[in-house]
Order: structure tokens, then sequence, then C-alpha cells
């Protein structure tokens, strides 16, 4: 398929919450695509009734929308190949099976669990392979219908082919694998229904998918559907073998790969925090990818510019929590301050704000978000950070009042609050020459004298500038908390 269109799937299973490593994948696949001016296939692999779920299919649906990756082909867009879900394609894949069966590519296959655990465990003694040891290959007629006089069933197997298959992988490069490593196997259970490794190949083979570009978890299955592409391709059913590239593993704490189970895997909670999808995938990128050795913030067009497979690394990558929020941030940085605006709206209400509804103040939101801009990592950081603005009172937060109210606090309050009350309430910087002469005064720079007006105003030690934050929350109420500072400290 070396001169034909790009065309590239994206083939989850609906089974619980989207995994940041699933997210790699389809950003992998989206960019390739885009950078191919190709096509995206998105198919839902929910052929497992037992896991797959409605709620997880509505969940991937709209993970995908939210992270603005778009696909050509697939639910709710539909296309030349669909349906799009497995479940409603079972027909083309009876067909295709019995297909393989008639040409002799594939067989029935009547050996028990217990017949194959027995001839495994001989195998492994002896010091062979213990795959499939080709049993049912040959049976004649007669041998066949003696075992279903038995009352035996049989799966379908694929015969593999007695011979060394060779594929260059897109990012690992040539790879060879010995017939004797890759028994014949199952693509069609007893009961009728058909297994991964037959719908899997022949969706691709069907929807035309030029390359399969996967997680390295897959690559040893890679050589058995070589082998059923190419029979696929005999039986003009597929036109060609796709290329492969096999994705690096993401991994978590302890170097180990990053799993369903792991709490930084899940995109929901990402998502929940109020990262943005561009800074969330910029960063995923960067897991096995790189767009210069001296530069990680970039935006999705710059990505699809960029991307190329064989740029991919092969090494597993190490998912870093701290690294993906400061990418996050910068993106924060990157946004118009309105843009900004309404994206912190989830939350500065119910159920993240702690302050009533009708406390919002819209206007007084508007005035002190350029500040926060500047210092949020995540946008659910914004919550703390404007909290004081809302409140009847600000958060009691002893840490941050032990921490401040060090020395003689009440002497500083009482000479701050007095210069406060002569400033100019409209001049941040009036505000600010209050609280340094009254530092002046007591023998303090300007970073001692401000801490505990900071608490008695915001109730934390840290935050937004706060001279800009006191002409914003307003003379009265600043004075007031002020007031109940030293009232708290005489107390």
């Amino acid at each position: 398929m070396a001169n034909a269109p790009v065309r590239v799937r994206f083939c989850p299973s609906p089974t619980g919450n989207p995994h940041v490593g699933l997210v790699r994948t389809a950003l992998f696949n989206w960019a390739f695509a885009r950078h191919h001016q190709g096509t995206l296939v998105f198919r839902i692999e929910d052929t497992d009734a037992a896991r797959d779920s409605e709620e997880s299919y509505q969940q991937l649906l709209d993970s995908m929308r939210w992270l603005g990756l778009d696909w050509d082909e697939g639910p709710e867009i539909g296309g030349p190949h669909a349906p799009y879900r497995q479940s409603q394609r079972m027909d083309l894949y009876k067909d295709v099976a019995e297909k393989l069966l008639a040409a002799g590519y594939a067989y029935p296959c009547y050996c028990t669990t217990e017949e194959l655990d027995t001839r495994r465990d001989a195998a492994r003694a002896a010091g062979k392979p213990s795959g499939y040891d080709g049993h049912c290959r040959d049976l004649t007629a007669e041998q066949k219908a003696a075992y279903e006089a038995e009352g035996r069933t049989s799966i379908v197997r694929f015969r593999m082919p007695d011979e060394a298959i060779t594929f260059t992988d897109l990012v690992r490069g040539e790879i060879t694998v010995q017939p004797e490593n890759v028994p014949d196997y199952g693509i069609v259970r007893a009961n009728g229904a058909p297994l991964y490794t037959l719908v899997n190949p022949v969706d691709d083979a069907l929807m035309e998918i030029t390359h399969v570009l996967r997680g390295e978890d897959l690559l040893s299955s890679t050589p058995r559907q070589i082998a059923l592409y190419r029979a696929l391709t005999e039986l003009g059913i597929a036109k060609d073998t796709p290329a492969f590239g096999h994705l690096p593993y993401v991994m978590g704490e302890g170097n180990k790969k990053l799993s369903k189970r792991d709490p930084q895997a899940s995109l929901n909670l990402y998502r929940e925090r109020g990262f943005l999808p561009e800074g969330l995938l910029n960063y995923l990128s960067l897991l096995g990818w790189s767009i210069a050795e001296d530069r990680d913030i970039f935006s999705m067009d710059e990505l699809v510019a960029a991307f190329d497979i064989k740029d991919v690394n092969a090494n597993p990558a190490r998912f870093d929590l701290k690294k993906a929020e400061h990418i996050n941030a910068e993106h924060i940085r990157m946004l118009d301050v309105k843009t900004f605006t309404e994206a912190c709206g989830p939350w500065l209400k119910a159920p993240f704000a702690p302050w009533a509804p009708e406390a919002f103040d819209a206007e007084k939101w508007t005035r002190i978000a350029p500040y926060a801009q500047t210092r949020v990592t995540v946008l659910s950081d914004i919550t703390d950070n404007v909290d004081f603005l809302f409140l009847d009172e600000p958060v009691e937060d002893e840490a941050s009042w032990t921490k401040a109210m060090k020395g003689d606090p009440v002497a500083l309050l009482t000479t701050a609050r007095a210069n406060l009350e002569a400033a100019d309430w409209s001049d941040p910087e009036s505000l600010k020459n209050a609280v340094l002469t009254a530092g002046e005064a007591h023998g303090l720079k300007l970073g001692k004298a401000q801490a505990p007006v900071r608490v008695a105003v915001t109730g934390r030690t840290v935050g937004l500038p706060l001279f800009e934050s006191l002409e914003i929350l307003g003379r009265e109420k600043s004075l007031a908390r002020v007031d109940a500072a030293l009232a708290k400290l005489a107390g």
C-alpha cells in the first residue's frame, strides 16, 4: 500500500474509563492521518459482551470530542465501510471464516482444554515450545466425523505457514519471527463467536487500512496477523498488508507499565482537574516522540506539521505528572483572557465552588482573572485562588495563620490597617505603599509585612497579587477582615 492514500484506525474497546495510554495511541494515529492528509477511521471493538458497556462507548465518543481528535469515518459520522461497531458486523466475520475454511487456510480443531494442557505440559518438560502442536491440522473426514460423533465441538484455527515471517516495523525496524514461535491460533470460538485475532485484521482489510499504529503489547500478534492478511489478499478480501508501527509502553510509578488500575492513568482525572485538551495532548505526544530536542511546548497544528512515525522512539516512555502539569500551565498562559475566563466557568459553581451561587460576582471575577491566569496549573486551581472574593469569611487555615502571625502581628496589623484606611483604594500601588510603610515602621521588609495582611484577608500565605486582590475585594470587606484578624489575635 506504499502509494495508497493514508488510512489509519483507532479501535478501542468500550470497557471502563478511557486510559491515557489509549489516548496517546489515538493522538499518534490522528496526527499521522492529518500530517499525510489521510483518513482516520474510528472503530469500536465491542465483541466482548461481558465487558463492553454502552456507558463506556459514550465516554469514548465524548472523550474524543473533548480532546478535539476528530475522525473521518466512524460512529455518528458513518462512511463507506459502515457499520463501525464490530457487534454489528458479525455476518461479515462469519463469511470470511467460512472462506478461510473452504480454502484450507483454517481448519476445525476438536482438542479439549484438558488435552491441550496435557500436551503443553509435556512440551515444556521436554524443553520444546508449548504452543499449539498442530494435532488437528490434517484430520481426515473420518477423524472429524468421529470427533463429532463423540459430541465434541470445534473451534476454528488459522493455519500458520511453516516459514519465518519478516516485516519492517515503522518504529522498531526489521523483525523476523521463526515458525516454531507462532503456532496455529484460534480465530472462531466453539459457539461460533469470532475472536479478536480474526475480527481486527478482517476489519482492517475491509476498511483498507494502510498503516496500523498501536501499542507495543500487540507486537507479538503481528506475525499471526501478517499471515492472515496474506491469506485474505489471496482470497481477494484484502488489497494488501498494512505497514505496522508499535508504539512504546507508557510507564508509571516504579517503571511498571501504566495500567488502567493506576490512578494517574484515567483520562477522566485530568479532565476533572481542568487540564486543557491542548495541554494534555501536548504532553502525551512527548511520550515517545519529540518535536525538537530543546522544545516541549507546541500547538496541535505544529504537532501535525512535524509528526513523523519514524521519529517515534522504541524505548518505554515514563509518565511524569509534574511535567504534564507544567506543560498544561504553559498552555493556560497562552489562552487569551476571555477564553481563560470562560474555561474556568465549571469550577466557579457547584459542586466545585464552596460559596453560595448568589455570592458569585461576575464583575470581580472578570477583574481578577488576568492575575489568576498567570498562576494556575490546572483550571480547578482557580477555586482556591479566588474563594476569598466570594466567601463571607476567608478559609480557615491554621497552618497559614501560624506561619504568618509571627513576631508582633498585632502592632503590624494595627499600623497597616490605619495606613490602608487612608489609602487610595482605586490604586493597588497606594495599597502596596500603605503596607510597605507599615512594615518599615516595625523594621520589616514588604514580604514579611504583607504576610499577616494576606492571611487576614485571603486566609492563605500564597495566592494572587495581594494589592490587586485587595482593590478588587474592596475597602469595606478588606478592612473588616483585618479587624477580624486583630480580634482573633486579641482573643
